[in-house]
């Protein structure tokens, strides 16, 4: 049964023409998070990173929500969502971990049935650190260019991540140019040039200084040593992925990532060893926009393990 937490809204911070539904709202202490939540049948949650938002997930929405129940939330200060002050929000990981967990409490999901979850960049360390302290409630997975665990030892931080963590360049090209989103479009897709009108929709909750805090605290928020919080909370998921080693899953990977570079595919190998994986070799980190085949791949792995969520 659906229990959002307060009606369906208008798009408050994203422009038509924008196709999503309507958005549901969950306050938060710092701010409302909105998200999709459209569909019946079993429960999908899709979660997406840096520098996105649920549009990333917006032809998934449409194929799916005939037969699942879709949820797609927008962090806060991202799509749709509020943008609190910083003296209000964390802006790291916890706190994004803490927002899914109260919005999947809120709407009960998995507790009936193991949900689904489709998780890409920040999306996978959001959804995987709640997956592992509620293995019960999670029944399959669909990993796309992702990574739940800290930096591999000696990966060095990409070179484009760089500038966009220096103190004062990084403020005026993120904040300032919105140069990491307009770059994300650019570089995360290799086949083509993404149609203008995608572009668009991609930018739309972008248009200022204020609306760009989260892209920028999110690059931030990527240890560059094995300290602090975040360091901590990703090694804490890593160490208890052995516990979702027996769900279905299914890894799509873009193999031209210049962020999550082909040791990562190798490195879930590992640790999901199970798992079905399709690797698109001329696709790049934004895979499910690259490489538009890698939709019915979800739908026919949905449906061909549809009977295995209740074990």
């Amino acid at each position: 049964m659906r229990t959002p937490g307060s009606p369906p809204t208008g798009s408050l911070r994203s422009p038509s023409p924008i196709a999503l539904p309507a958005a549901h709202e969950l306050r938060r202490p710092a701010g409302v998070l909105r998200y999709t939540d459209v569909g019946a049948g079993p429960e999908v949650v899709c979660v997406h990173g840096n520098p996105t938002w649920a549009y990333h997930y917006r032809n998934l929405i449409t194929t799916l929500s005939p037969d699942h129940r879709v949820i797609v939330p927008d962090h806060l200060g991202m799509g749709r969502s509020d943008t609190p002050d910083a003296a209000r929000y964390g802006y790291d990981l916890a706190a994004r971990v803490d927002d899914l967990t109260a919005l999947l409490d809120e709407l009960a999901i998995g507790v009936e049935t193991p949900a689904t979850l489709i998780v890409h960049d920040w999306g996978g360390a959001i959804a995987l650190a709640w997956a592992t302290r509620h293995p019960e409630r999670v029944g399959r997975l669909v990993l796309c260019n992702t990574a739940a665990f800290p930096r591999l030892d000696d990966e060095p931080l990409p070179w484009l991540l760089q500038p966009a963590r220096m103190p004062v360049l990084g403020p005026l090209l993120v904040q300032g140019a919105n140069a990491f989103v307009r770059g994300a479009l650019r570089i995360g897709v290799r086949r083509h040039r993404l149609p203008p009108e995608i572009r668009r929709g991609y930018l739309a909750p972008y248009r200022s200084w204020r609306d760009r805090r989260a892209v920028l605290a999110f690059v931030r928020d990527i240890p560059d040593r094995p300290s602090g919080p975040t360091h901590a909370l990703l090694t804490e998921t890593a160490a208890n992925l052995h516990q979702l080693a027996d769900r279905p899953s299914l890894l799509l990977w873009g193999l031209r990532d210049p962020v999550l570079t082909p040791r990562y595919l190798t490195e879930w190998r590992r640790r999901l060893p199970y798992t079905e994986t399709h690797v698109i070799a001329d696709a790049g980190h934004l895979v499910l926009e690259d490489a538009p085949e890698t939709v019915p791949l979800i739908v026919a792995f949905l449906a061909r393990t549809r009977g295995m969520l209740n074990g």
